[in-house]
């Protein structure tokens, strides 16, 4: 179990809520185990439907990689550069 928290909105409705964690979930599974980037893809598209604005996503980003050590921009950066292939941070 992870030691840190996610950086959720409050304002966020449950469904927003699971979008976001299921996509912090898969960045988590790159680092952990690998997981194919298509599962990345489709996760991050549904965040963004919840985070659409990039100054937004820069401020989840780094928030997320200060508590975790994980960067949800490498792991979307890999999964499109090799949309065929497990994801596995080092």
């Amino acid at each position: 179990m992870a030691n840190y928290s996610y950086p959720i909105d409050m304002d966020w409705t449950h469904e927003e809520m699971n979008s976001v964690i299921k996509f912090l979930n898969m960045v988590e599974l790159a680092y952990e185990k690998g997981v194919p980037a298509a599962k990345v893809m489709e996760a991050y598209k549904a965040y963004k439907k919840v985070v659409p604005s990039i100054a937004e996503e820069k401020t989840m980003c780094k928030q997320f990689e200060r508590e975790s050590g994980y960067s949800l921009y490498r792991v979307v950066k890999a999964a499109k550069e090799n949309p065929t292939k497990i994801i596995r941070m080092a």
